[in-house]
């Protein structure tokens, strides 16, 4: 499970594919989970969780 800015969104997606050969899920935040966590990649505020399941 990745968690990432709507910048990376398309960066976990090919990794998740790359990782697990599988398509994932994309799932956005709602706005009071938004504060709670963070980018993977940048720090910033996230915005999606790509999964796998």
């Amino acid at each position: 499970m990745k968690y990432c800015c709507a910048e990376h969104v398309e960066l976990a997606l090919d990794e998740a594919v790359d990782e697990f050969e599988v398509a994932p899920q994309l799932t956005k935040l709602e706005a009071v989970d938004k504060s709670e966590f963070v980018c993977g990649y940048c720090g910033q505020p996230a915005v999606y969780i790509v999964a796998n399941e």
